[in-house]
């Protein structure tokens, strides 16, 4: 079925669907494919929208080979920046599917690359608009005082959702997954360096369900951010984001910079407790 995308990605430019299909079921050199395999192709290509960049400068087998990769559904893939450092470490699906469209094992690996970059980082933007939104109503119902989306109208802040009442203050940056056996967190700059001068800033983890329900929420410590982070080594050369894969003993359940607002009735969750 790769093979037969490629050729449908090759052809439909100059040619209708029409004249292209009957080219594929009454040309001989087009028979080691059977229709079946090439109407099963087509509905592949559109549904993944490959149709809708028929005009890419990207090579056709590479566009194939990122889109079977991205909707391969297979366990390896959202991990891959962990699990395949190298090429010769890339999965035997991937390799077999390399081998198909006549990419080497190399190609391949930049390949995975590039698609786990692009897939993760949509992921990451909307699973993390979940788990602010879904803080920011629990903290609403919960919290006696003001309660502030600021990343709804600025990223420069440093933090995410603002708290006020009785005194206290509490300022948010808000981290979020969906993985049980994982934590990776990414930092900015403007964070990091409001961390270190705002007393108020918290990171919070929110673990949501694969059902974008929330699950639990942790605080990070701010001592092991700081020690976590990279160290610029001369004035030449400064870090403006960073990753934190967050072992599972080091974040504390609930938000202790919270605490002191929260109403008495408010959800277990916000005190630590996991949500049944």
């Amino acid at each position: 079925m790769l093979r037969a995308a490629v050729r449908w990605l090759e052809r439909l430019p100059a040619s209708g669907v029409a004249r292209v299909r009957a080219l594929f079921t009454t040309h001989g050199d087009f028979s080691d494919i059977t229709p079946t395999q090439y109407d099963a192709a087509y509905t592949w290509i559109r549904e993944t929208g490959l149709l809708a960049e028929a005009h890419s400068g990207a090579p056709l087998n590479c566009r194939v080979f990122d889109a079977a990769m991205a909707r391969s559904g297979v366990p390896w893939f959202q991990d891959a920046d962990l699990l395949v450092r190298r090429p010769d470490e890339l999965p035997e699906d991937a390799l077999r599917t390399a081998e198909t469209l006549g990419l080497t094992p190399d190609e391949a690996y930049a390949q995975v690359n590039t698609v786990w970059g692009k897939v993760d980082t949509e992921q990451r933007s909307r699973i993390g608009s979940a788990g602010e939104l879904a803080l920011l109503k629990l903290l609403s119902e919960s919290a006696e005082g003001r309660v502030e989306h600021v990343a709804a109208w600025s990223d420069g802040y440093g933090y995410d959702i603002f708290v006020d009442a009785y005194q206290h203050s509490a300022h948010l940056e808000v981290k979020t997954t969906v993985r049980v056996g994982r934590l990776t967190v990414y930092i900015s700059r403007n964070e990091y360096e409001t961390m270190l001068r705002d007393p108020a800033w918290e990171l919070v983890t929110v673990r949501l369900t694969p059902e974008l329900k929330l699950r639990s929420v942790a605080a990070v410590p701010k001592g092991w951010i700081a020690e976590n982070v990279p160290s610029d080594r001369t004035p030449r050369g400064r870090w403006e984001s960073c990753r934190l894969d967050v072992p599972p003993e080091v974040p504390v359940p609930g938000i202790p910079s919270v605490a002191p607002m929260l109403a008495e009735k408010a959800p277990a969750v916000l005190r630590g407790q996991p949500v049944p």
